[in-house]
């Protein structure tokens, strides 16, 4: 709908080995393009961050794609560039995904957000006072990136997952509500529900 790939196009694809990520680099493979699965250590939870590399590059040698990584000193760079550990993070992500969707001349960076990230994008820049550009969320498709899950919620992918017997790892920074959108969507959200349980938010999931 979106025409967001040219059919069996090389795609750069951002791989943590979450749920999210796992089952966009399936569909990917499934629907037959060339996927590039880039791993990135931000060498912020130890012996996890470890873990979720192994087995990042396990699940990408049972698809049968190409795996790249790379490790970075978040918190250094965080601190250099005086910003947040999660804009640190996004900052060095999204640059390596470039660099890497340049040298393996690939058509696009697809990246795993779907419909319930969408839901605390929009409240997140609702409370920062954002105008009509940020109430719109994100759009399929930035630039280079494009983003395929979009339109589906967390759960419809965990069922996914589940059908195809794929396995993924869970991120435990998850739970941590330092983060401002962990916050929103572990207290927000729910909250959201309880005062009206049929309202916009619960229907975006």
């Amino acid at each position: 709908q979106e025409e967001l790939l040219s059919p069996g196009c090389r795609v750069v694809v951002g791989l943590s080995g979450g749920a999210d990520s796992v089952a966009l680099l399936a569909i990917l493979t499934e629907l037959g393009y060339d996927c590039v699965a880039c791993h990135c250590n931000f060498m912020l939870r130890g012996d996890e961050s470890i873990r979720d590399r192994n087995f990042a590059e396990e699940i990408s040698k049972q698809l049968h794609t190409t795996f790249v990584e790379t490790t970075f000193d978040t918190t250094g760079y965080a601190q250099q560039q005086g910003i947040s550990i999660e804009m640190a993070a996004r900052q060095l992500r999204y640059t390596w995904f470039e660099e890497m969707r340049i040298k393996h001349n690939a058509q696009a960076i697809a990246v795993a957000h779907h419909r319930d990230d969408n839901t605390e994008t929009v409240l997140l820049n609702l409370s920062r006072g954002t105008g009509l550009a940020g109430l719109t969320g994100m759009s399929p498709r930035n630039g280079y990136i494009a983003r395929p899950l979009l339109c589906v919620s967390r759960n419809e992918i965990v069922e996914y997952l589940a059908h195809k017997q794929l396995q993924y790892v869970t991120d435990s920074t998850n739970l941590d509500d330092t983060f401002s959108r962990n916050r929103v969507r572990l207290q927000v959200i729910p909250a959201m529900k309880k005062i009206n349980p049929k309202s916009y938010i619960v229907t975006l999931e």
